[in-house]
């Protein structure tokens, strides 16, 4: 990366398998950026590809505003886009897919939603150019499903195109499939967020590298990002709650054992309440000790490397030194 001069604007761009598009895209984000009169970076990161892309991306890296991250092999979307963040150097960040459908044109109407004074802003495809059955649909239902989950309002989750500030994306930890919740992991940092109507194009070459199978990946996040929303800092509100309902039932069960025994002499050694008793007092020590595990491994995820469970949005009268972004770890060889 280049210390003498750190543009305004980097804009990341993952890639896989696009070697019909990546220099189309060039030239479109190239056009857009220079016309807005933008100071700026592309950073486009391979995840990847063997049909002929690196060959392509090395062609427009003559120009020296692109830089290039060249992954050994596949990790997926999310890591290229953390590895994209990672290597950026402007004081906007923005985030696009590379297959030519979300409009580059839309990134100064953004950035001038950040000079507003907000700290992200995430696309809506509003009139998406996909097909309804395999695309639109899952989308719609999996934004609903993730907006009334997580209390965060929002249309189009999915969309790749967004703008945030450098000191926000710098402290995302992606990982999984957790790109598509940026929002609501820059939300949970205390970050201003807006949704604006995007543009949003036909794929015209190659095919969709995401299919519905997605879902599935998509849910089991969800409930990663939930319970980071309410419990990450405080696991034992989660397990010991559960711990003290199983509890309770694990008496209650014993409780109408006794009675049934002294009551109408059942026998105690084959009744099912005894066993439903017996199992939900294992239960219940089992979650009262998942919550001490977890208290545990909060204590020491922000004891490393001066972690806080707070963000701080301004300091005045301090020395404003900033460390410099961290690099994407190089794979052992």
């Amino acid at each position: 990366m280049n210390d003498l001069h750190n543009p305004d604007l980097s804009v990341v761009v993952p890639v896989f398998q696009e070697v019909e598009n990546i220099k189309l895209l060039y030239d479109e984000i190239r056009s857009a950026l220079e016309q807005a009169e933008l100071d700026f970076e592309i950073v486009i990161v391979d995840d990847g590809s063997t049909d002929g892309t690196i060959e392509e991306l090395h062609d427009i890296a003559t120009d020296p505003r692109v830089k290039l991250v060249l992954f050994r092999r596949n990790y997926g979307q999310t890591a290229a886009m953390n590895a994209g963040i990672n290597n950026a150097s402007g004081q906007y960040i923005v985030t696009m897919d590379g297959d030519l459908q979300n409009d580059p044109r839309d990134i100064p109407m953004m950035i001038e939603k950040l000079e507003e004074g907000y700290d992200l802003v995430h696309g809506w495809r509003k009139n998406r150019q996909d097909k309804f059955i395999s695309r639109k649909l899952p989308s719609k239902l999996a934004n609903w499903l993730i907006s009334r989950s997580t209390g965060f309002p929002i249309h189009d989750l999915g969309c790749t195109l967004k703008a945030m500030r450098r000191e926000i994306a710098q402290e995302l930890e992606l990982y999984g499939e957790m790109h598509r919740f940026i929002p609501i992991l820059a939300d949970q940092l205390g970050a201003r967020a807006v949704e604006v109507v995007t543009h949003h194009r036909a794929r015209q070459f190659g095919a969709t590298k995401y299919g519905i199978g997605r879902t599935f990946r998509v849910i089991l996040d969800l409930i990663t990002v939930r319970y980071m929303q309410k419990y990450f800092s405080s696991p034992m509100k989660l397990f010991g709650m559960i711990g003290i309902w199983i509890g309770m039932l694990a008496i209650g069960s014993v409780l109408l054992t006794t009675i049934m025994k002294i009551g109408w002499g059942t026998d105690m050694t084959g009744n099912p309440m005894l066993l439903l008793g017996i199992l939900c007092a294992v239960l219940s020590v089992q979650f009262f000790s998942l919550g001490l595990i977890g208290e545990v491994a909060a204590r020491i995820y922000y004891s490393q490397h001066d972690r806080q469970n707070y963000r701080v949005r301004k300091r005045v009268n301090f020395d404003q030194t900033y460390p410099r972004l961290k690099m994407f770890p190089r794979e052992a060889a």
